[in-house]
């Protein structure tokens, strides 16, 4: 079972779409509850950083998703959802994130447009632990510059930002999966898969 986090601030219909496509089953929930049978958690996320964080923060997913990770739970940020998961953003001044990925969330730099809208490839800058072959979908203007935990990176015209990063049972793309077509919904699998295999529920 896969939650997906709906927050008010998530591309909850297409994720659900990708997910189907896979065979996976999956639930929303807008509030933390008992899951004691979900392989994953999946925090998906369109729009600005601090009204998305003080949503988590008021529906009691801040502490959950917290306790979740560290008592070995999977979960999955995709664009917005990985940007909350890192130490803080500084769109429209600085908000804490959670803080579960390494990194603070930064306007981009060095791109001839914002926000940046397409299809780009990912560059791996360690050694990846899945293929990272294929181009996704972007729509962002706020990025990872860089992070400890950074997998692969994105060029786009003089900018360089992290595209995937992954600490151990946490993950976090800037790209869409969901809405990559063929391709992006097989890598939205085989991520879930290799982040289910590092979870320990």
């Amino acid at each position: 079972m896969i939650i997906v986090i709906d927050y008010g601030a998530g591309n909850v219909g297409n994720v659900l779409g990708a997910l189907r496509t896979l065979g996976l089953e999956a639930r929303v929930q807008n509030r933390p509850e008992t899951m004691e049978r979900a392989a994953l958690c999946l925090l998906p996320g369109v729009g600005a950083f601090s009204p998305a964080m003080e949503r988590l923060i008021k529906d009691g997913w801040e502490p959950f998703l917290r306790d979740w990770t560290f008592s070995g739970g999977a979960l999955l940020g995709i664009c917005l959802g990985m940007q909350l998961l890192c130490g803080r953003s500084l769109e429209g001044g600085s908000t804490e994130g959670l803080s579960l990925l390494d990194g603070t969330v930064s306007l981009l730099q060095g791109t001839r447009h914002l926000p940046h809208v397409g299809w780009n490839s990912l560059r791996p800058c360690t050694a990846p632990p899945l293929p990272l072959d294929g181009d996704f979908y972007f729509v962002h203007s706020y990025g990872l510059a860089e992070s400890a935990d950074a997998v692969a990176l994105t060029d786009v015209d003089g900018a360089s930002f992290v595209s995937l990063a992954l600490r151990r049972n946490v993950g976090g793309c800037q790209f869409h999966p969901e809405r990559s077509g063929l391709k992006g919904v097989a890598f939205l699998g085989r991520l879930i898969d290799h982040l289910r295999k590092e979870s320990r529920q």
